[in-house]
């Protein structure tokens, strides 16, 4: 079990699409948004346990049709994000220095930051790949395999929570600097580019 968090841990802590959309939303939104992107991402993560537990995620991944599918669509979904973070940091430029202070939605409705969330994670199909490779090495091989492959990916979710609340409440502390219309700018452009390239890295992954 120890192994399996630790190893966890540093899967979650490598910098990634999770990181860069969450890193947009508490800047947009606040600690709020942030936290809401990050229920969004473990909803995604709940999708492929069910998945992997079922056994549809190894037909999805034994399948390059299903495979390239979901890839594409989730490479689509990145650069879409991507592009409108981009959009956003010229926004920011176009601020006033007085009003850099703020989240631009603190009270706004969150269902779309748990979309974003979800929507990362779920369409993503190295995360389906996770589960499948990676959780059953640590599984019994007497049979009893459902209660603790369950077992496994609550301490994943709980790290997952941990990591990235610690995370977002970083990033809402350093709000007042990161909220600087320059150096937020900045933040934006470098997420955006991150975005794009995660979708790159992911359209030219292979089935």
């Amino acid at each position: 079990m120890l192994t399996f968090a630790a190893a966890s841990l540093v899967l979650i802590m490598i910098p990634g699409p999770d990181q860069a959309l969450i890193t947009r939303s508490a800047l947009a939104g606040g600690r709020r948004a942030g936290l809401l992107t990050m229920v969004g991402g473990v909803l995604g993560l709940v999708v492929h346990v069910g998945a992997a537990v079922l056994g549809i995620s190894a037909v999805l991944l034994a399948s390059a049709t299903a495979f390239t599918v979901l890839k594409v669509v989730g490479a689509v979904y990145l650069v879409w994000m991507g592009i409108a973070t981009l959009r956003g940091a010229r926004r920011t430029l176009r601020e006033k220095p007085e009003e850099a202070g703020e989240a631009d939605d603190q009270g706004g409705p969150g269902g779309r930051y748990v979309r974003y969330g979800f929507l990362s994670n779920a369409l993503n199909p190295k995360v389906a790949l996770f589960f499948v490779t990676f959780l059953p090495q640590f599984l019994p091989p007497d049979g009893h395999v459902f209660p603790r492959a369950m077992l496994l990916s609550l301490v994943f979710a709980v790290l997952y929570l941990l990591w990235f609340g610690l995370y977002v409440i970083t990033v809402d502390r350093l709000g007042r600097v990161l909220r600087r219309p320059r150096v937020r700018a900045r933040v934006e452009q470098v997420t955006g580019l991150l975005l794009i390239g995660f979708a790159v890295r992911l359209a030219l992954q292979s089935p």
